[in-house]
């Protein structure tokens, strides 16, 4: 059984609806589980179950439908952002790279909805020597063809999971709240033994940040709070130190309030992301 657990905040109607539309025109997922965590979300129809929680964040809210998918007895997981829609066919391959052993999480290639020609938006996740979080291929022409390979972090915006993967680690470590949680997530199964993979013969296309691009200010805080947590917690010292200097630089630029917020939570997260660093379940409440 395949579920497919749809994360909406304040999405358009029009937005959600063709998510959802594109989910049931391919007829391979035999649940939608739609995680609200804004309380506008309107959607009808049997094979969707429309769930309404606090917002406690993107990771907070995909935990919540993975445990409902749990409940259901799902045997394969898809995460979806609600400005995705699905192309016909994308879930087979995804469910076939995890079936082979250790294989924890397979992500589609995404594309750029609209772009023409095609463009990419996603072919899984580089984290630089600054700490900073980049999806590979983003803005290139499309022209990725083949087989599955092996890449060291996945994309939350579509991606589908293993149940016992989940299990293992606990899902999203809910502490922080957008951006990076996929990069946290990715890196604790790798410690576990895990292994991703990218599946270009999957795609979707994404409408790219058609929620949090209403408040780039909070966007902004969270990204940039979250590189320093991300760094503190799983990279090297030179790339911590190089991770703290780029946030030092970008308060020379507006909005500073925005960058000394951010500079001063993300180093005041670090005694707690180091005594983390050994851990690699989720110990924030989540899947456990």
């Amino acid at each position: 059984m395949i579920a497919a657990v749809v994360v909406t905040h304040a999405a358009q109607a029009a937005t959600l609806a063709a998510c959802l539309d594109s989910i049931r025109a391919d007829g391979a997922v035999d649940r939608i589980i739609v995680i609200d965590n804004g309380g506008s979300a309107a959607v009808h129809g049997a094979d969707v179950d429309l769930v309404r929680t606090p917002n406690k964040g993107y990771g907070a809210a995909a935990n919540e439908g993975f445990r409902r998918a749990f409940a259901l007895g799902a045997t394969a997981i898809a995460l979806l952002n609600d400005d995705i829609v699905v192309r016909t066919g994308w879930t087979e391959p995804l469910r076939a790279a995890l079936e082979q052993p250790g294989v924890g999480a397979a992500q589609p290639k995404l594309l750029i909805a609209g772009s023409d020609p095609p463009r990419v938006n996603s072919l899984g996740v580089r984290i630089g020597r600054d700490g900073a979080g980049t999806d590979i291929g983003d803005g290139t022409l499309d022209v990725l063809v083949g087989a599955p390979s092996e890449i060291a972090r996945f994309t939350g915006g579509a991606v589908m999971f293993a149940p016992d993967f989940l299990r293992e680690t606990g899902g999203f470590d809910e502490r922080f709240f957008l951006y990076y949680e996929d990069a946290d997530l990715a890196a604790r199964g790798s410690a576990l033994g895990w292994s991703y993979r990218l599946v270009p013969a999957s795609v979707v296309e994404h409408e790219r940040s058609a929620t949090t691009a209403t408040n780039s200010d909070r966007t902004r805080y969270y990204q940039e709070r979250n590189r320093l947590w991300h760094a503190f917690r799983h990279c090297d010292a030179a790339t911590q130190v190089r991770a703290v200097w780029l946030s030092i630089r970008r308060l020379r630029h507006d909005p500073r309030t925005v960058h000394i917020k951010a500079l001063l939570t993300g180093v005041g997260g670090a005694p707690g992301a180091w005594l983390r660093r050994g851990r690699r379940v989720n110990s924030t409440g989540g899947l456990l």
